[in-house]
């Protein structure tokens, strides 16, 4: 997808300074000089062609009560679509990737509560057939903030 000027002044924006107001694209298009349903359309279109992936606050889950946990599993290069649909029909799963290793298959998980994270973990089991999850909650938390400067 080709970007002009207004793309990219528009994404380092809702990188960095989006706007926690009842009207923020109203407020977004103000500062780019353009109209909200310009914004909007902008916006509509870069998740469309995939440039922007996902678009929402990102919250100290820890901070608010709930319990998180990266896990790994071995997945049959065969099942591995199949393995991925289920792994992210969960709510609570924010991340699933592929890495070269034995486990193949990362994600990590978020639950209101220890109990709900370890039954999420038992229905991953019953629903993918794989028995083995390594299950590696954090021991120190660390938060890398990335913004690309366009």
């Amino acid at each position: 997808m080709k970007t002009d000027q207004i793309d990219r002044k528009l994404l380092n924006l809702i990188q960095t300074d989006f706007p926690l107001s009842p009207e923020p694209y109203r407020e977004i298009g103000e500062a780019l000089g353009i109209s909200e349903e310009e914004v909007l359309s902008r916006i509509r279109s870069m998740i469309s062609n995939g440039l922007i992936r996902r678009l929402g606050g990102i919250f100290d889950s820890k901070m608010l009560g709930y319990h998180s946990t990266l896990c790994a599993m071995q997945v049959d290069q065969r099942r591995i679509d199949e393995v991925a649909a289920v792994v992210n029909s969960y709510p609570g799963v924010t991340h699933n990737y592929l890495r070269e290793h034995e486990y193949n298959m990362w994600f990590t998980a978020t639950a209101p509560s220890k109990e709900e994270l370890d039954e999420f973990i038992a229905r991953v089991k019953r629903d993918t057939g794989i028995n083995e999850i390594l299950v590696l909650p954090a021991q120190k938390l660390f938060k890398i903030r990335v913004n690309f400067d366009l």
